[in-house]
């Protein structure tokens, strides 16, 4: 027992020491640090471009001063000047392109692939508690708007770097108009701060309304034929227009919020930028001022707005990248997004016995984070507590509780075939998501081969276990391609045996491209037997010692569920098969059939035992046989 405890104990330690070392490498800096030779290289390149901007700009001015002085022919060669640099700018900028291109691209497809390799290790309750408009816009669009933002970011910077020499050097012509030009850059800075704080907070709000766009859409799409056969297209239309107007609201808000400090910005611009000129003719009336400083001024009254501007741009892009890395990275926070977690223990060849012991689970509904924004909690914070609610990690807010399972303990012997049977929320499918460890009990043990299966490493558990669903997922590849997933060096020879045994081999014959056929997306060129069946070829491949069938008939015509029961008859022996089934006529065949009732095992038995033993069996037999 002590040695147990102690083995749990060492896992538990294992898996908070991977996720702290989770959090010390992920950010945005990661990926920056790995490429920033690259980055150097597009800085140095794009501060060439600057330079040259900023001598072009300072040179134009002295060319003012020398024609305004009669000095032509200097004028002329401060032009050819002009030009030299013109030329060197657009190098410049041509080359920082092709390094952007090349740096952003190895970024994108590094954060996509980290990202999809971190989503890929959450567990299946993370992914019911979240649509999937949140893992596509974390997945896709954050990473994009993070690099794109980042570029931008260097090409402003180059621009506020070139406006700040042009506004120092306004500054150094007179004294007057420099204290004036830096009285209104910090009120216009003060002003964009306060735009972008604004900005973020109703960002964070129309993304989560994005999400559910998002998620509505894919799900309206994938479901085309079910909306129209039941004649849902105007309610759906009318929850799709409730949703993408309140995206559109909160996207509203937004942008008035930012028109209204842009109004307010631009406004005491303008009017300073007026009250400049106007003073620079009084001085020049009174000979402060020479006619080549004032046209000077007059050129370029424009920087000024130029470098608010720019700073607001800067700012702006700060708390979009802040708003998409938070969200990207959010899927390493353990707290909101919960992982898998694996064991050591590796098991060679796995005979396939299973056993529930005093198994405890219930199903808790969490509240959504993402539909309680943050502001909202902030509100109820005083001013003290609202400095560490920043870093404080979010805790999950218990929504409901529904008790599944209470003590429930039974075994499967290997190379058996077994069925779980019992009404609708009896507990036949949750039985195998804690099977495969889809799911964790809350007390008592999984074991497979009496290791429990919290023990196991990834492989053995992934290696040992095939699921067939209801609706299994075909890829939108050849049939070949589809099977190959479930091994990649199989021979022709195994794919032959896994389509025959299958029950595939027929259909396959039929077909002009044979194994070479592309079945479409989610295999919508396949019908629902066709699907079941290629996916019980692709767990075959697998050759698990455990195959799980969840649901995998109910969905089926009479022709295509005898198809799929001989399919499944021809692994007797071979495997330990495990059934969900709602038809009870597909299992008559089984070893042991287990029949549920409100979560607890009522009873157990062949067929024909329970047919004759058991009455609500016999009625739910009835039941189906005449419907």
């Amino acid at each position: 027992m002590k040695n147990k405890e102690k083995k749990k104990e060492n896992i538990e330690n294992q898996n908070i020491e991977e996720k702290e070392n989770k959090k010390k490498k992920i950010g945005i800096t990661h990926y920056l640090k790995k490429h920033r030779l690259g980055i150097f290289l597009y800085i140095l390149v794009y501060l060439i471009a600057g330079t040259s901007s900023i001598l072009s700009t300072l040179a134009f001015a002295e060319m003012v001063v020398n024609v305004s002085n009669g000095i032509y022919l200097k004028a002329v060669y401060i032009l050819c000047f002009i030009l030299g640099l013109a030329l060197v700018r657009r190098i410049s900028w041509y080359l920082s392109g092709l390094i952007y291109q090349k740096v952003s691209n190895a970024i994108m497809s590094e954060l996509n692939y980290d990202l999809s390799r971190q989503a890929f290790t959450l567990n299946s309750k993370t992914f019911t508690d979240h649509n999937t408009g949140t893992f596509v816009q974390r997945l896709v669009h954050d990473p994009e708007r993070v690099v794109g933002n980042l570029a931008d970011l260097v090409d402003i910077l180059t621009d506020i770097l070139t406006t700040a020499i042009i506004l120092i050097y306004i500054t150094t012509l007179n004294i007057y108009i420099g204290l004036i030009v830096v009285a209104v850059l910090i009120v216009g800075i003060i002003l964009e701060r306060y735009r972008i704080k604004y900005r973020v907070k109703n960002r964070r709000n129309t993304r989560r309304k994005g999400d559910k766009v998002n998620s509505l859409s894919t799900e309206i799409v994938k479901s085309e034929k079910d909306i129209k056969s039941l004649g849902l297209e105007e309610k759906l239309s009318e929850v799709a227009k409730e949703n993408y107007d309140a995206y559109k609201r909160s996207n509203y808000k937004t942008e008035m919020t930012d028109m209204n400090f842009y109004s307010l910005r631009n406004l005491l611009i303008e009017v300073v930028s007026i009250g400049i000129l106007i003073l620079g003719i009084k001085m020049l009336d009174r000979g402060l001022i020479t006619l080549a400083t004032f046209m000077i001024i007059y050129s370029y009254d424009n920087e000024l707005y130029r470098f608010v501007w720019s700073v607001g741009h800067v700012l702006r892009i700060y708390g979009d990248v802040k708003v998409c890395t938070e969200r990207m990275f959010a899927l390493f926070d353990e707290n909101e997004f919960i992982t898998e977690k694996f064991g050591n223990v590796h098991l060679e060849n796995v005979k396939g016995l299973i056993e529930f012991k005093h198994v405890d689970y219930s199903y808790i509904e969490y509240e959504n984070s993402e539909d309680k924004p943050e502001d909202e909690e902030k509100k109820k914070l005083s001013r003290k507590e609202r400095k560490t609610f920043k870093n404080k990690p979010k805790e999950r807010v218990i929504k409901s509780t529904n008790h599944i399972f209470e003590d429930l303990s039974f075994k499967i012997e290997p190379n058996t075939t077994v069925a779980f049977v019992g009404k609708s929320g009896s507990g036949k499918s949750t039985i195998l998501n804690l099977m495969s460890k889809m799911y964790e009990v809350d007390n008592g043990e999984v074991l497979i081969d009496k290791i429990n299966i919290n023990d196991l490493d990834k492989n053995t558990l992934r290696k040992t276990i095939s699921l067939v669903n209801q609706f299994p997922y075909i890829f939108d590849m050849t049939i070949r391609e589809n099977l190959l997933l479930a091994k990649r060096d199989a021979s022709e020879e195994e794919l032959k045996s896994a389509i025959k045994s299958a029950s595939l081999s027929e259909f396959i014959d039929t077909l002009h491209d044979g194994l070479d056929t592309k079945v479409g997306e989610s295999g919508i060129k396949l019908s629902g037997g066709q699907k079941q069946r290629l996916a019980i070829a692709r767990a075959l491949l697998r050759n698990s010692s455990i195959i799980i069938f969840d649901e995998s008939t109910s969905s089926l015509d009479n022709f295509a569920q005898e198809e799929i029961k001989h399919s499944i008859d021809a692994l007797k022996g071979k495997s330990t098969i495990v059934i969900v089934a709602h038809r009870l006529s597909t299992i008559r065949n089984v070893d042991k059939i287990f029949f549920l009732d409100e979560g607890k095992i009522e009873d157990i038995g062949t067929f024909e035992y329970l047919f004759e033993n058991n009455v609500k069996f016999k009625n739910m037999f009835y039941a189906e046989n005449l419907n």
